[in-house]
């Protein structure tokens, strides 16, 4: 069972976990110290399993620490995933930086001085 924690606002950064139909859970993780939430989506078989509650519970703990200690990064990394084993997160990628617009040389103001 693979679960994926997408901070809510984002597009997943990396491809979702693998399965025919995905589920996305109604409890979503929060960070305790300020406003970001992440939502939680798995495969739906996995989702509507009889014992998902005691499968994905270490699951669930390794992404609400991951989540936690992302709080330290201001919460640039928006797709955690976990197998139970560990967690790995996906960056959203850097825009390329635009370029700035060639300065144009301007001429010094004409006077209309007579002499």
């Amino acid at each position: 069972m693979i679960i994926a924690a997408i901070r809510s606002g984002t597009d997943p950064a990396a491809p979702l976990p693998p399965a025919a139909f995905h589920r996305w859970l109604e409890d979503p993780i929060y960070c305790p110290k300020c406003e970001a939430t992440y939502i939680l989506v798995l495969g739906y078989d996995d989702a509507i399993s009889r014992h998902f509650a005691n499968d994905s519970r270490r699951h669930l703990q390794m992404l609400r620490k991951a989540v936690m200690l992302g709080h330290s990064t201001d919460h640039r990394i928006s797709h955690f995933e976990t197998n139970g084993v560990v967690v790995t997160s996906h960056a959203t990628p850097k825009p390329p930086p635009t370029p700035n617009p060639a300065a144009t040389l301007t001429a010094p103001p004409l006077t209309n001085r007579i002499q």
